[in-house]
């Protein structure tokens, strides 16, 4: 297909924020710019909580921005937008309902006749490769074949804008690979009754497979980073080698956007600057997090890795990937950048070491490295019963982030705590606390 010239959609200058009671607000999406036009496939590309869905709930008119506009077909957008239809990760099938039943249930929305959206929804799952499977019911199907039945819902109504929410995350590799492969087909053969696509994801390939151009999100507040043009025709060849240096260079671009802690030559030990972490930290655990520094310690890798190879050796996608990556970063037993990650010496001598050293190089990297961490056990420290409040900590992140991404962020922190015996948590009592010792 071949875009064309007006746009047929536009997001001006979106902001999505959440009032927080004594608090500033929380900053969903910021100054969000998007355009779409008939013959694209358009996709969004960053980490999970970039805004990304956000944005596809407001771009259907489901949720209306705080600030900025949504323009679509020429008209500012003040409600569910009419002409589009969405494809979710989680099938959200109707289990009462036959495939037919399921299909037809928005040109039955739309009050279409019942000789009519028959006919529609039999073309429809015809289209998507489920014919003789009508009468089937949701829980006799595999996850491949729920999801057809989701895409079939979306396409009968013959939307002009089919948004397609990480629509095939939930399934396994093989399963993924041919729905995305048909729906390349149809689409290129002109038989998908669609004018544009929008999709979310957060798989590098998939966005380089399927996608004219990719929107590259940055998080915290979610905003546009990078527009890039991919420049393959269809059909891609993933093993194609300028397909796999532009794969890289993605990895490259989100690594460096992710990456803002440094990680001095002295990362890792007790001397080195603590690091503020006012931003949200990945709950991974340590069992993953040494896992990784002995992976690359070994062979191949000897200290150093590209990531696109690397997650394809670990079957990792960039969401599961990255924050193990960042986690190594942060704590200095690894340097992130330009889509490789390297092995720092303390990450080495931590890949190397017996239990006791391992727990002692993690402790020191907390206190120097982590700020809350190092701050719960000061606090603990000074009060004559070693115990504190975990709520006063949980405010204090909230300050700065959402309640969920605070939460995440006490839970790893309380969890590398433990592996590294700095202090406990009382989850009973809500309370931090230091071991007596007998």
């Amino acid at each position: 297909m071949s875009a064309t010239a007006e746009p047929l959609l536009e997001v001006r200058h979106c902001k999505q924020a959440y009032h927080k009671d004594s608090a500033s607000d929380f900053i969903v999406l910021d100054d969000v710019n998007v355009s779409l036009r008939g013959g694209e496939i358009v996709g969004l590309l960053g980490r999970s909580g970039s805004g990304k869905s956000t944005l596809l709930r407001i771009v259907a008119g489901l949720l209306r921005p705080t600030e900025g506009d949504v323009i679509w077909r020429g008209q500012k957008l003040t409600g569910p937008a009419e002409g589009v239809a969405m494809v979710f990760q989680s099938f959200a099938l109707f289990p009462w309902l036959t495939v037919q039943e399921n299909v037809e249930l928005g040109l039955e929305a739309q009050g279409v006749a019942r000789r009519v959206r028959e006919d529609r929804a039999e073309e429809a799952i015809d289209l998507i490769g489920l014919g003789g499977y009508e009468e089937a019911y949701p829980k006799e199907m595999s996850g491949g074949m729920r999801q057809r039945v989701g895409l079939a819902r979306a396409l009968v109504v013959h939307p002009d804008l089919l948004l397609m929410d990480e629509p095939f995350s939930a399934l396994d590799v093989l399963t993924a690979e041919t729905l995305r492969t048909d729906l390349i087909d149809l689409w290129m053969e002109d038989k998908l009754p669609v004018k544009s696509i929008l999709m979310v994801t957060h798989n590098i390939e998939e966005a380089v497979l399927m996608c004219d151009r990719i929107l590259v999100f940055s998080s915290n507040p979610g905003r546009v980073a990078q527009e890039l043009r991919v420049p393959f025709p269809h059909p891609r060849n993933r093993h194609d080698a300028a397909f796999r240096k532009f794969v890289d260079d993605i990895y490259a671009l989100m690594t460096r956007r992710a990456t803002s802690v440094p990680a001095p030559a002295a990362a890792g030990t007790a001397d080195a600057p603590a690091v503020e972490t006012i931003h949200a930290l990945h709950f991974v655990s340590t069992n993953l997090l040494a896992g990784l520094m002995e992976t690359l310690a070994m062979e191949p890798y000897k200290g150093r890795a590209d990531l696109p190879p690397l997650a394809a050796a670990l079957q990792l996608e960039i969401d599961e990937l990255l924050p193990l990556g960042e986690t190594l970063h942060l704590l200095g037993f690894a340097v992130l950048e330009e889509g490789d990650i390297r092995l720092t010496d303390a990450g080495k001598k931590f890949a190397e070491a017996d239990s006791d050293e391992r727990r002692a190089l993690f402790e020191a990297a907390l206190r120097s490295r982590v700020k809350m961490a190092a701050n719960i056990r000061s606090v603990l420290d000074e009060r004559w019963n070693h115990r504190a409040n975990a709520a006063r900590f949980r405010d204090e992140l909230e300050d700065h982030m959402s309640p969920d991404y605070a939460e995440d962020t006490l839970r790893a922190v309380i969890g590398w705590a433990r592996f590294a015996e700095l202090f406990n948590y009382d989850e009973e009592a809500d309370q931090f606390f230091l071991e007596q010792e007998e």
